[in-house]
């Protein structure tokens, strides 16, 4: 563990070097192959690997089958519907007598489904395992590339364990849609960081089409592009102009597209999502929530969802205060944004705040520099923590009876 944690009078250095490479333009490799990033690999497939050994686990105790839960856990059902019988399938009315369809889901995801089915001839359950799985390495090996392109090889590393270990974490291995999404952010904020706007426009708007949070990239791009258009005085590269444009392409035309089944081209993809009970409130749902909750309690998700949702507004304060570049900060304030002032199941916050994964290099960064002297103590917390998360991610999951 000693080899790859950097001292703390040398944790500025890789940030300078990389607003140094920035400045001078992108680097040549595409995907990097940034030292240590194996390790971060092993270890982020250890962890998640052991927790769907404990999600076999609460399976086997309750007599339920590890690839049911893997393949058809609340959303994974809407997904493998709509990759085998296309949208206008599959709807429910909501306990409010709200009609509920699939079009609220994004079509990235199923297509993927689909493909993948078709040409390795699995049923579209596994093709649904092996799109996220596959998604999932490559989120977490564009995580590395982040956090290692500002602050080297150690906090890349236990940004990618934290990150692992997260409870809502277990998504990273069912037929959800997180995998992908996480896996076209990260590298979607790589290439911003390291000036190619091309591949950045492409990615947010490969994004746009995979969840309703795609909108969180594609305003990073418009941001930081727009920064940097004032920064220079206009004199900036023509694959800037592409990015911008293409970044909100995918998020702008599924909405659209959704309007035009629906027949209110600008307010039916609105529609679709108020029978979700998912629309920009202010938080006034969630105050109300939470007031229930403090007066006549609640499951057990619910105040443990309340206590990651106020950790992560607290990490984007640490954050802020980190002097992290424009791009990671507009892009976790984006979803915290979405998560505090939206409506919708409040035990899915979390979930929401998954691809948030900037709010962990804080942390990250303060657990290497405390390695030194609390080697012992840290190890301890941290094999604690994690014990505790997988625990629970495998309870959400397999017990929990809110959603996901």
């Amino acid at each position: 563990m000693s080899s790859i944690v950097r001292r703390p009078d040398d944790d500025a250095a890789p940030l300078r070097a990389a607003q140094a490479r920035t400045a001078s333009g992108p680097a040549r490799r595409w995907p990097p192959k940034p030292r240590g990033v194996l390790r971060a690999l092993a270890v982020f497939a250890a962890v998640r690997l052991t927790g769907v050994a404990v999600v076999a686990v609460f399976d086997h105790a309750v007599g339920r089958s590890l690839s049911k839960t893997l393949m058809h856990s609340w959303d994974s059902r809407w997904y493998l519907s709509i990759a085998e019988h296309n949208y206008g399938h599959h709807w429910r009315e909501s306990a409010s007598g709200l009609l509920q369809t699939d079009y609220a889901f994004f079509p990235l995801y199923p297509a993927l489904i689909r493909a993948v089915a078709t040409v390795l001839r699995l049923s579209v359950g596994e093709a649904a395992l092996v799109v996220a799985w596959a998604a999932a390495l490559a989120a977490a090996y564009g995580v590395y590339a982040v956090v290692h392109h500002l602050h080297g090889v150690a906090v890349a590393t236990v940004t990618v364990a934290l990150w692992a270990m997260l409870p809502h974490s277990v998504v990273l291995t069912l037929a959800y849609t997180e995998p992908l999404f996480c896996a076209l952010a990260a590298w979607c904020l790589y290439a911003v960081l390291t000036s190619r706007w091309p591949t950045a426009g492409a990615l947010a708007a490969l994004a746009g089409l995979t969840r309703p949070s795609g909108y969180a990239l594609a305003a990073t791009v418009l941001v930081v592009a727009a920064y940097e258009v004032v920064r220079r005085r206009g004199r900036v590269p023509a694959g800037l102009w592409v990015g911008a444009l293409l970044a909100p392409v995918g998020w702008v035309g599924y909405v659209l597209w959704v309007g035009s089944r629906t027949g209110d081209v600008l307010h039916g993809y609105l529609k679709v999502q108020s029978a979700w009970n998912s629309r920009f409130d202010f938080g006034m749902q969630e105050l109300r929530f939470l007031r229930g909750l403090f007066m006549n309690g609640g499951k057990v998700g619910y105040p443990l969802a309340l206590v990651i949702v106020l950790a992560g507004v607290l990490l984007f304060v640490l954050l802020c205060l980190d002097r992290a570049p424009l791009a990671l900060v507009m892009y976790a304030g984006a979803l915290v944004a979405l998560v505090v002032l939206a409506s919708g199941p409040f035990a899915s916050k979390p979930r929401f705040l998954l691809p948030a994964f900037p709010l962990l290099i804080p942390l990250a960064r303060a657990m290497v520099r405390g390695w030194w002297a609390r080697r012992a103590q840290v190890l301890a917390v941290a094999g604690a923590l994690t014990a505790m998360s997988l625990t629970y991610g495998a309870y959400l999951v397999v017990l929990g009876k809110q959603p996901l």
